[in-house]
């Protein structure tokens, strides 16, 4: 082959999870852009979200919690396992169902009080 010769290669932009080890495209099955695993959620802190640019912390983030957004949107509430740093990312159209549900209805199924305060209002 020429040296002058184009090479027409296919990049597929993947990461391995950081907890369950799948490989996950880094482009969700709607086309957006994705940083967390759809099987278990979980992702790895790249990003300083307090001082903007990449972060060398490099930990694993755990999946915590579920905010809805003023426009119905849910994001994936992470915590750093190894600095704390809290970030969220939006949920991706193939992210796991019951994952989701899970930590979404958890403060429900787990309140902060116990549910027969409620008989005496």
């Amino acid at each position: 082959m020429s040296d002058n010769t184009t090479h027409n290669i296919l990049q597929i932009d993947t990461f391995a999870c950081a907890w369950c080890g799948l490989t996950v495209s880094a482009v969700a099955a709607d086309g957006t852009r994705r940083n967390h695993c759809p099987s278990c959620l979980h992702s790895r802190h790249v990003l300083d979200h307090v001082e903007g640019g990449p972060s060398r912390c490099h930990g694993r983030m755990s999946p915590i919690a579920i905010a809805v957004l003023r426009t119905g949107d849910w994001m994936v509430v992470h915590r750093c396992v190894r600095c704390d740093e809290l970030t969220s990312n939006p949920v991706c159209a193939d992210d796991n169902q019951l994952i989701l549900m899970r930590m979404a209805v958890r403060p429900l199924a787990q309140p902060p009080f116990p549910l027969e305060a409620f008989g005496t209002l």
